[in-house]
C-alpha cells in the first residue's frame, strides 16, 4: 500500500462551502490588529501610572492597575478567540510537541471554547464592577460616574453573564454525558 493519502473526491459546492471557512482569516488578522491597539493602550496606561505614581493617590493607583489587568484579560479574551478560533473553524496550526503550545488548544472544540470565553468574560466582567464598587462611595457627588442605577444594572448584567455561563457548562456536561451514554451503547 502507498504512503500517499487519499484524494477526496467532492462535488464543486461541497468544495466551494468548506472552502468557505478560509473567509474568517481576515477576521482572526483584525483581531491580531485589536490586540496590538490593546498593546499599545496597556503602554499608555502603564506610562501614565510610572510617571503619575507621585502624585496619584490609592483608589486612583489602584483603578489604573485594575484597568491594566482588564486589558491583560481582554487581551487573552482575543487570544483565546483567535488561536482557538482559527484551530477549531479554519485550519490546524500543527504545534504538537512545540514548547510553547498553550495546554488548553490540545483539546479545544467549539463547546470547550464557548466555556472558556463565558469564563474570561465574568472575569472581565468582574474586574469592570470592582472598578465600579470603588468609585461607588462617590454617587451623588458632583462629577461622579455612576449613578446607583448604574450600578445596580452594572451588577444585574454581570450575574446575568454568571448566569450564562453556567447555562453554558451545564449544556456541556449534559452532552458529555450523552456521548458517553452513545459510546458505551446505552
Amino acid at each position: 500500500m502507498s504512503d500517499v493519502p487519499p484524494v477526496y473526491k467532492t462535488g464543486f459546492f461541497p468544495k466551494l462551502i468548506f472552502s468557505s471557512r478560509w473567509l474568517q482569516l481576515p477576521l482572526y488578522l483584525g483581531l491580531i490588529v485589536a490586540q496590538c491597539a490593546y498593546v499599545y493602550l496597556f503602554m499608555i496606561e502603564l506610562w501614565h501610572l510610572v510617571t503619575g505614581v507621585a502624585k496619584l493617590g490609592e483608589q486612583q493607583i489602584m483603578l489604573i492597575v485594575l484597568g491594566l489587568i482588564d486589558v491583560v484579560m481582554i487581551s487573552n479574551l482575543l487570544v483565546m478567540v483567535i488561536v482557538g478560533g482559527y484551530e477549531t473553524f479554519v485550519s490546524r496550526l500543527r504545534l504538537n510537541g512545540h514548547p510553547d503550545q498553550p495546554e488548553w488548544l490540545s483539546h479545544v472544540n467549539a463547546t470547550v471554547l464557548k466555556v472558556k470565553l463565558a469564563m474570561a468574560i465574568i472575569g472581565i466582567s468582574s474586574v469592570h464592577l470592582l472598578k465600579t464598587f470603588i468609585e461607588a462611595g462617590n454617587i451623588g457627588t458632583p462629577g461622579a460616574k455612576f449613578t446607583e442605577a448604574g450600578v445596580m444594572w452594572q451588577t444585574i448584567i454581570h450575574m446575568a453573564f454568571i448566569a450564562s455561563a453556567i447555562g453554558i457548562a451545564y449544556t456541556d456536561l449534559l452532552m458529555q454525558r450523552v456521548s458517553a451514554a452513545n459510546k458505551n451503547g446505552h
